[in-house]
C-alpha cells in the first residue's frame, strides 16, 4: 500500500459508507449508475476514497438496523461540504445473477431482500456485482466543498483536490478481513 494521496472516489450511500467504516460490512452491491459507460458497472480504480451520497438513500431498501440511520433529503439536495473519512482497496469483484446466491449473502451486507430483488430485476441481463472492500480510516477527516461535477448517477468521480490518506488504519485486521472474504467466496462458489 504505497498510496499517500488520491483524488479518485467511489460514490455510495452515506449509510453504506458508515457501515464500511465501522466494520459492519465489507460488501457493496452494484449494477452501475445511469451515467456509467455502456450503462454497466466497471471498476475505474482499485484504491478509492469513499464519497458519501444522500439523495437516493431509501430506508425501505435497508435492513431494519440501518433504516433509521437514513436522513431523507429532497431530490437534487446536496450538502455544502462532503465528509471524506476513509478510503478502500477493492479486493474482489464477483458477478452474481442468481437470486438464491445473493440472498445467501444477506448476513454480509446492509440491504434487505427488497433491494436485492429490485437490483436483480433492473437490467436483468446484467449481473449484480458483489464488491468487497478493505476499508481504511484516514487520520484526519477532510471536509471538501461539494461541486456540481460530483452530482449525478455515476459511481466514480475525480475530486478537485487531493486527499491525504497517509497514516490510514485498516478497519478490520488482516485475518478478520480474510476470513469474511473466504466465507463470501465460498457462498459465491469462487
Amino acid at each position: 500500500m504505497n498510496l499517500i494521496t488520491t483524488l479518485y472516489a467511489l460514490k455510495e450511500w452515506s449509510v453504506a459508507i458508515n457501515a464500511l467504516e465501522s466494520g459492519k460490512t465489507i460488501m457493496l452491491l452494484r449494477k452501475g449508475g445511469i451515467h456509467e459507460q455502456n450503462g454497466r458497472f466497471q471498476v475505474a480504480h482499485e484504491q478509492v476514497l469513499l464519497y458519501p451520497t444522500f439523495e437516493h438513500q431509501q430506508s425501505f431498501l435497508l435492513k431494519s438496523e440501518y433504516a433509521d440511520l437514513v436522513c431523507p433529503v429532497t431530490p437534487g439536495w446536496h450538502p455544502e461540504t462532503v465528509r471524506i473519512g476513509s478510503w478502500a482497496e477493492i479486493t474482489d469483484i464477483l458477478p452474481i445473477s442468481e437470486e438464491s446466491t445473493v440472498n445467501a449473502l444477506l448476513p454480509f451486507h446492509i440491504w434487505n431482500e427488497h433491494f436485492i430483488c429490485d437490483r436483480l430485476k433492473w437490467k436483468p441481463r446484467q449481473p449484480l456485482y458483489i464488491i468487497l472492500l478493505r476499508t481504511y480510516k484516514i487520520p484526519k477527516v477532510q471536509e471538501i466543498p461539494y461541486l456540481p461535477q460530483y452530482g449525478g448517477c455515476k459511481s466514480w468521480i475525480d475530486l478537485a483536490q487531493l486527499i491525504n490518506i497517509e497514516g490510514a488504519t485498516s478497519v478490520l485486521s488482516d485475518s478478520h478481513y480474510s476470513a469474511i472474504v473466504k466465507e463470501i467466496r465460498t457462498i459465491v462458489g469462487d
